[in-house]
């Protein structure tokens, strides 16, 4: 059986495309996620910046839930499968799955977003999971009643610091410059945490420890001055690498138009340079990053699939 549309990735921007290329006509739609659906935001520990959903009780994955429920009502299927790569044999695409034969479809919509960045600092490899995490929600509760640090400035960074301090007793926000690139209210209601210590114009130089996991950070200050945070834990929010690895062909080009940060270019209806491949979320060029965002992006590439299959047939 030839899919009429392929979604690979299951965040809020596969899932909306799934709702919308199978609500709309499409009887053949599969999203490949080879983990549960929900994407990165199923590790949020609120949603409050999403219209229409002001629950602060409700988790990230909370949110996601009714999502995956709803996709699947009207039609959409999900593969737990890796995919490899996808590659255009004449008008269709192949799409390569890890241990298993390909499947075929006559349009794919990429959505495997992106995952955090490491600082580069010395120790941070070494004692990642030992003390180093990007998921405050994941290891928040290791560090009930101690003090933690969070390095990074924009709003992911500053919203999980906020979330990690109702539940350690400090928390240290440390950013290389003097301001910040998050949402002026985030900024505002963490600078008002009596338990939040900013600390400006510094980045972290090493993380230390022992077997038991992290006990030191040292940070170097911008005027050439250190300083040395005695903790167990810390947190590094400093952006996210592109999951473009589906889109690479054999020989290491990629099979479509990509900039020099790796992420796809597409124009507003999210085609991409190859007909009928199509990308919605944090995988394309100016991606905001946002829930909201994601999800539109998702309806806009299922309803161009559904206008590019009418033409076709």
């Amino acid at each position: 059986m030839i899919l009429d549309c392929a979604i690979i990735g299951g965040g809020p921007a596969g899932l909306t495309a799934g709702l919308y290329a199978s609500r709309g006509g499409l009887q053949n739609v599969t999203m490949f996620e080879k983990g549960m659906p929900g994407g990165q935001i199923t590790q949020s520990s609120e949603i409050e910046n999403y219209p229409g959903f002001f629950d602060h009780t409700k988790s990230g994955m909370d949110f996601m839930d009714t999502w995956q429920k709803q996709c699947f009502h009207f039609g959409m299927k999900h593969q737990m499968e890796e995919v490899t790569s996808v590659y255009k044999v004449g008008d269709n695409f192949q799409i390569a799955l890890a241990g298993k034969e390909p499947v075929e479809a006559k349009t794919v919509i990429v959505c495997t977003g992106s995952t955090p960045k490491r600082a580069g600092f010395k120790g941070e490899d070494e004692f990642f999971g030992k003390g180093v995490s990007t998921c405050a929600t994941c290891d928040g509760f290791f560090y009930k009643n101690r003090e933690v640090v969070v390095l990074g400035g924009g709003d992911t960074a500053l919203e999980e610091a906020f979330y990690l301090s109702n539940i350690c007793s400090k928390v240290y926000i440390v950013h290389r410059k003097d301001t910040f690139r998050a949402a002026p209210s985030t900024v505002e209601r963490v600078q008002k945490k009596d338990n939040i210590e900013i600390i400006t114009n510094a980045v972290i130089n090493e993380v230390v420890g022992d077997n038991m996991g992290v006990n030191g950070v040292y940070l170097g200050i911008n005027d050439g001055s250190t300083r040395k945070l005695d903790l167990t834990g810390l947190f590094v929010f400093v952006g996210h690498n592109v999951n473009n690895m589906v889109l690479k062909s054999n020989n290491g080009e990629f099979i479509c138009d990509v900039n020099e940060n790796g992420q796809v270019i597409a124009n507003l209806r999210m085609h991409t340079s190859l007909e009928g491949l199509f990308v919605a979320g944090d995988i394309r060029i100016d991606a905001p990053k946002q829930v909201v965002c994601a999800a539109g992006d998702g309806a806009v590439s299922a309803l161009e699939v559904i206008s590019y299959l009418q033409e076709r047939s």
